[in-house]
């Protein structure tokens, strides 16, 4: 059968799926793809490839889906129309926002930089005041290549080395410090939450900026400086030769956020609200987003 590729842009929400790799008997982002794709009749066997794995609970503005279609549908079939059928079969919690046409030997893993944001600000231990010199010195001792192995949890034959393009404070517009930038090309298995975790470490005082040169450094002595729920955790965008036409680098308007109550009895409550503004959001980013398909 001939086919067409395309390139589908795809947000969702962490906590309602299990992860986004296909498990039996589980609801994941990449088997609620297949599905979708199974009703409209679109699905051939790999038709469907992800740009990037996620975790459980770890929330999604832009993923990357290359689908082969058939070549009837795709021919004939306008991206706003594609997008609509998809959504029509997606379950809430996800949606398919942006569509490219992309050559067929293009490999949809291969993508020049990933963008994470981390809202370390949800972190139990938050202190009431930052030193904003120390953490963004915590944020730079990370960027440039470095071995991850100890800020990592690392797949056996795995290489430990990864180049950090960028790892910066995530302010709102008025100045506040919510949590972390950070681009790579390529990430390792909860590398960010654990980068997150040493420096929203150095922000309380649990650990400090030589402790994570130390770590980097010291690659065959083990050290463990925690890692960060996924709840706080979002892939904010990916890039690739094709995507100049779905996305702009800009960062999301986030005044609206809260800052964390004094009154740490009162936090596990605001909690509850950091996840709910996170996932606002996503949802004014996706309506955006899809407003401009």
């Amino acid at each position: 059968m001939d086919s067409d590729r395309v390139m589908v842009a795809l947000g969702y929400h962490g906590d309602s799926f299990h992860g986004s790799q296909t498990q039996p008997g589980i609801r994941t982002v990449e088997g609620s793809l297949v599905k979708a794709l199974e009703r409209l009749g679109w699905w051939s066997p790999k038709c469907l490839e992800m740009s990037s794995r996620t975790d459980a609970g770890v929330s999604v503005r832009m993923n990357l889906a290359r689908i082969d279609l058939p070549s009837e549908v795709s021919t004939s079939i306008q991206r706003a129309n594609l997008l609509r059928a998809l959504n029509d079969n997606l379950p809430i919690g996800m949606i398919a926002w942006g569509a490219e046409r992309i050559p067929m030997d293009t490999r949809i893993r291969h993508s020049t930089s990933r963008h994470y944001l981390y809202r370390t600000e949800a972190s139990h231990d938050w202190p009431r005041e930052i030193d904003v010199d120390t953490f963004s010195e915590a944020c730079s001792v990370l960027q440039g290549q470095h071995d991850f192995t100890n800020l990592c949890r690392l797949d056996e034959g795995k290489n430990p080395i990864r180049t950090i393009d960028e790892c910066i404070p995530w302010k709102t517009e008025e100045g506040r410090i919510i949590g972390i930038s950070v681009k790579s090309r390529a990430f390792l298995w909860n590398q960010v939450r654990r980068m997150a975790s040493a420096i929203s470490g150095v922000a309380s005082g649990r650990n400090s900026v030589e402790d994570i040169q130390s770590a980097l450094d010291n690659p065959d002595v083990p050290v463990d400086l925690g890692r960060s729920p996924s709840e706080g955790l979002m892939l904010w965008s990916i890039e690739n030769p094709h995507t100049s036409n779905l996305i702009d680098s800009a960062l999301p308007e986030t005044n609206w956020f809260t800052a964390p109550p004094d009154d740490v009895r009162q936090h596990n409550r605001w909690l509850s609200l950091a996840r709910l503004e996170m996932s606002t959001l996503l949802e004014r980013e996706w309506m955006r987003l899809l407003k401009q398909a």
